[in-house]
């Protein structure tokens, strides 16, 4: 797979919405080991630190920043620098976040997607759209298997509902214009991951970080909600492998993916505090039941038999191995901050070669 990959990637024009983000920033590094040559576009990072400027994730790149609510600056992105693959992973990321900012989060995930779409749409060099959202795009039942990329769309809160039009979005664009075109659309769901450079608020594992990293008990509001936890490399491999695709075989892989880990990975939030304390030989965790906190969906998982059969891809990852990636990130950033781009690049390299 490493090889595949590296072959591929050598060399061609790759634009990444949301590199200053933490996946997009994974992605952005990864693409640059692979030799491809990168164009970022994306708002500049919204917290401090961040792995974007931690990891100097613009090095060896274009890296524009820009608004995806903007289209004729995002569209005069595309026409100047004429990418042949789109990875579109700039989004407004966080459910609680969404509450408090309802119409930044569907003009941001909704319509900066049609953006996305439309100038891609009118660029002839583009040949492969992968379009990011989220496995909280599914109608949340609170079912105990996976969701597979045919059941209903919902999402009960702003963030969920606006990755859920997203999804209906791409589909739209797919049917309606590029179903005969040279290029081809997918769109990846996932969710949950982990790893380190991650500081956004209300997540678990930046909350962990930050407690540790600062000697302060670590406040958890859900102990019991359960997640379907996977490193961010995970998650990034299953876009790369999905673009080229859609570059070798376009409509064939124009569809929704999938991209979850084990029913293994998926632990209840307090038991992923406690096995990264355990890690990390320090911490102290509070739990503390919000009761008036917005809702979020206690359980929710994805089956991805459809990545694993004809994708090729599945995650690797153990959760401890997931959690003891992140740590180790983590730890050697906070013992010395111009660690973080080695650590980066080392640990992409170390997951490259788990791959024939």
């Amino acid at each position: 797979m490493a090889n595949s990959l590296a072959s591929f990637y050598r060399g061609k024009k790759v634009l990444v919405t949301g590199h200053t983000g933490f996946k997009g920033g994974w992605l952005t590094a990864w693409l640059k080991i692979l030799g491809a040559h990168v164009i970022g576009f994306a708002l500049p990072p919204g917290t401090r630190p961040n792995l974007f400027d931690a990891a100097t994730i613009d090095r060896d790149m274009v890296s524009l920043f820009g608004d995806v609510r903007n289209f004729e600056e995002l569209s005069g992105t595309f026409a100047e620098r004429s990418p042949e693959i789109v990875i579109h992973s700039a989004a407004q990321p966080l459910v609680r976040r969404s509450y408090r900012e309802p119409v930044e989060t569907f003009a941001t995930n909704v319509m900066g997607t049609v953006h996305v779409l439309e100038a891609a749409r009118h660029t002839p060099s583009v040949r492969a759209v992968v379009v990011v959202t989220s496995d909280k795009c599914y109608e949340n039942r609170e079912w105990f298997w996976g969701y597979r990329e045919e059941d209903a769309m919902g999402g009960h809160d702003p963030y969920s509902s606006s990755k859920g039009c997203a999804e209906l979005v791409t589909a739209a664009y797919r049917h309606s214009f590029f179903a005969s075109e040279s290029a081809a659309i997918a769109s990846a769901r996932a969710g949950n991951v982990i790893g380190g450079g991650d500081w956004s608020e209300d997540r678990l594992m930046p909350d962990i970080v930050r407690g540790i990293s600062s000697g302060t008990r670590i406040v958890i509001r859900r102990p019991d909600s359960t997640r379907p936890w996977q490193h961010v490399l995970e998650v990034v491999r299953g876009y790369l492998l999905l673009a080229q695709r859609l570059w070798e075989d376009g409509q064939r892989y124009a569809k929704a993916w999938n991209f979850g880990p084990s029913d293994e990975s998926a632990i209840p939030v307090a038991e992923v505090a406690k096995r990264t304390i355990a890690l990390w030989g320090k911490g102290e965790i509070n739990i503390r039941p919000d009761s008036g906190a917005p809702h979020e969906s206690k359980y929710l998982h994805l089956n991805s038999e459809k990545a694993r059969n004809h994708l090729g891809w599945q995650a690797t990852l153990t959760i401890d191995q997931a959690l003891e990636w992140s740590v180790e990130w983590y730890r050697l950033y906070y013992e010395n901050p111009a660690c973080a781009l080695p650590v980066t690049e080392t640990q992409i390299q170390r997951y490259m070669r788990m791959f024939p």
